[in-house]
């Protein structure tokens, strides 16, 4: 016997097959959707390499990365999440 109702996923119904990236850290495959991105950048802090690079190429030192959701809840990328009703009652307390 089956449910009464039937489950649909509602996120891609109108948009066909998404993207999917590769998670930086621990390589599995997720939907561009539920992914976290951050940027991953480096200086140069020696400042005779620093005169000898061109000015216009330093920003191409930053690069985007994305993290799937236990990766990024791991390495505190995002903070952990709440419940609703612990949302809701803080909200209420606050007023």
């Amino acid at each position: 016997m089956g449910a009464p109702y039937r489950r649909k996923y509602h996120h891609t119904k109108s948009k066909g097959q998404e993207t999917s990236v590769r998670c930086e850290f621990c390589g599995k495959i997720v939907p561009k959707w539920k992914t976290f991105t951050s940027y991953k950048s480096f200086g140069i802090n020696d400042p005779v390499l620093r005169k000898q690079i061109d000015p216009r190429f330093v920003s191409s030192f930053t690069r985007k990365t994305y993290a799937c959701p236990s990766c990024a809840r791991h390495r505190h990328i995002i903070k952990p999440g709440r419940s609703r009703k612990s949302r809701t009652s803080n909200l209420s307390r606050s007023r």
